[in-house]
């Protein structure tokens, strides 16, 4: 069973930056996307960022030219480097991997206040 475990989440003022890491358990293959997604308070789970067949990068038009998705495959690791960061971008965020399963980590909080 692969774990996904999420970090750097924290609390920060408006303008700040923050670098939010997933590393996977164990080496996943066949990835098709690897995404972050957020829960803001009150509403839906939504994507933020993700990269799909290892080239094809999305973002929310919420957060681009602030937020950066990137991988690490050495690592194992996933990143979204989030600048400029708004209070509107207080969430839990969630690392995702589809590789015909479906992983998801626990969450990280990211508070930012204004």
């Amino acid at each position: 069973q692969v774990q996904l475990v999420e970090s750097g989440g924290g609390l920060v003022q408006a303008g700040g930056s923050l670098r939010l890491s997933c590393a996977a358990s164990r080496i996943i293959t066949n990835i098709n996307t690897m995404g972050w997604y957020r829960r803001r308070p009150g509403k839906q789970r939504e994507l933020v960022a993700s990269i799909a067949n290892a080239r094809t990068v999305n973002y929310a038009e919420s957060v681009k030219g602030r937020f950066t998705i990137s991988r690490d495959n050495a690592k194992n690791t996933l990143y979204l480097q989030m600048n400029s960061l708004k209070p509107e971008d207080t969430a839990v965020y969630y690392c995702n991997i589809w590789a015909g399963l479906n992983y998801w980590g626990q969450g990280t909080q990211v508070t930012v206040s204004s």
